[in-house]
């Protein structure tokens, strides 16, 4: 019997057909890596032009309540009609000695300086009756905040104006 001993030779180079599989398989995943940190950081970004966004909102709210308390402590001019009026961020009243103008130049400024001081940052103040209820309307443009990006529309159309008015209504009697 002539029986024949195994060689390394007679064996199959399981190795040789896979030479280069490490490597691909590094590149397949670097790249899933790759596409998954750019999901992350896509996430991110959205998260904070939609955390910007509400606090704007927050801030007009903020502001609203601003006036309101300033009115109560001078509500016999909220009663004869000197607080009903539009105001600007851009161009704010002057504060002549009245107290009521003084407050509404205060309430601008703080318009301007927090929400844009540019003419579509606006603050309506209208009061009606002798128990007055008061409605104040705070717009503002929301674009520059980043509120359109994160809905997903374009970011030229941001800057050209789309629909990013930003509108708090606040009502409330003295």
């Amino acid at each position: 019997m002539n029986q024949r001993t195994a060689q390394p030779s007679d064996r199959p180079r399981l190795t040789a057909r896979q030479d280069g599989v490490g490597f691909v398989e590094i590149l397949v995943a670097v790249l899933l890596l790759s596409v998954g940190a750019l999901g992350i950081a896509l996430m991110q970004s959205h998260s904070l032009a939609n955390n910007s966004s509400s606090m704007g909102r927050s801030m007009a709210v903020v502001m609203s309540y601003s006036i309101l308390e300033a009115m109560r402590a001078d509500r016999d001019a909220v009663v004869a009609g000197s607080y009903n009026t539009t105001v600007a961020g851009n161009n704010c009243p002057a504060a002549t000695p009245n107290l009521y103008n003084k407050q509404l130049n205060a309430w601008c400024t703080q318009l301007a300086q927090v929400l844009g001081a540019v003419a579509t940052t606006t603050g309506n103040i209208s009061c009606t009756g002798t128990t007055p209820a008061c409605t104040i309307t705070v717009t503002f443009d929301d674009s520059r905040i980043g509120n359109n990006v994160a809905a997903g529309t374009n970011a030229a159309a941001n800057q050209s104006g789309g629909k990013s008015a930003q509108t708090v209504v606040t009502t409330s009697k003295l």
